[in-house]
């Protein structure tokens, strides 16, 4: 399945590049937004696109050669890439907090839906899941569980997976997913959502510290931006959005920036339908001071 980058429209409209601007695109992905941007700051812009996903950084590297710096990294450290490459401040920054249709069908157990190895990480070199659930307790899972995928059946999840360690270690995606089925009244959720969604969630947020890489970024936005400046962040799940909304709110009575969307940007109907993955996405911008 070809990847449709979410919120596309919206996303232009609201950073609104303009030829000869400096931008920077944090989650490059599949280069759905990337390219948009780069279509805009032409000819004499320059745009900073940057994933921790090395794959994403070579394949956009064989598409597109011009007026891009293709960085292998993580979003958090922008602030740094700007000073070692002497870039100075950016016009706008996006970050897309999703996955790519690539990453799903990637063979690193992104989804639930797939026999894949239990790896869940971006980066290739990262200990997978599948080494990590070894070294934790069920107290740990439980509150990883919890915090991180909000799944109110947290203890009996991880009590099964403790149990199936036991028995046999948890090798595959599709062994995870089954263990957490298990775990969960038959009813769960009405049918409504997949017993294993909150679980896999809570998992790949934390074992790629999404939440922690996060709040460094957001952090570090003055050191980002320029006067005037926008940022659009897309976010599909609560935690994420919440630290967004807190943040820019925060920096709002500091007058550090001002906030142009007062409610999340939502996909409309019609993008839904096309692409069911975007229904939970939410996008915030701001324009900085």
């Amino acid at each position: 399945m070809a990847h449709v980058p979410v919120l596309l429209k919206e996303t232009i409209e609201l950073l609104n590049p303009q030829s000869g601007e400096f931008f920077i695109d944090g989650t490059l992905g599949e280069g759905g937004h990337a390219a948009a941007i780069l279509e805009r700051i032409l000819p004499n812009g320059k745009l900073l696109a940057i994933d921790q996903d090395e794959d994403a950084v070579i394949k956009f590297q064989l598409k597109i050669k011009n007026n891009v710096i293709l960085i292998n990294d993580n979003f958090m450290n922008i602030a740094t890439i700007l000073k070692n490459k002497k870039l100075g401040k950016a016009n706008g920054v996006l970050l897309d907090l999703g996955f790519s249709s690539g990453q799903l069908t990637g063979g690193r157990g992104f989804s639930f839906l797939r026999d894949e190895p239990l790896l869940m990480t971006y980066k290739k070199s990262s200990p997978p899941l599948k080494s990590i659930l070894k070294n934790l307790t069920e107290n740990e899972i439980r509150e990883i569980i919890k915090n991180y995928g909000e799944e109110r059946f947290a203890g009996r999840i991880a009590r099964a997976i403790v149990e199936q360690e036991k028995i046999k270690p948890l090798e595959t995606s599709l062994e995870l997913a089954e263990t957490v089925k298990n775990a969960v009244p038959r009813n769960y959720e009405r049918g409504r959502l997949h017993p294993a969604t909150r679980t896999f969630l809570a998992f790949r947020i934390y074992i790629n510290r999404e939440l922690e890489n996060l709040e460094i970024f957001l952090d570090s936005l003055e050191q980002i931006l320029a006067p005037k400046a926008r940022v659009g962040i897309i976010s599909f799940n609560s935690l994420e959005d919440r630290m967004i909304k807190h943040y820019f709110r925060a920096m709002a009575k500091r007058n550090i920036l001002k906030i142009i969307t007062k409610k999340p940007v939502r996909p409309a109907a019609e993008e839904i339908n096309s692409n069911p993955r975007s229904r939970s996405a939410k996008l915030r911008a701001a324009l900085m001071a």
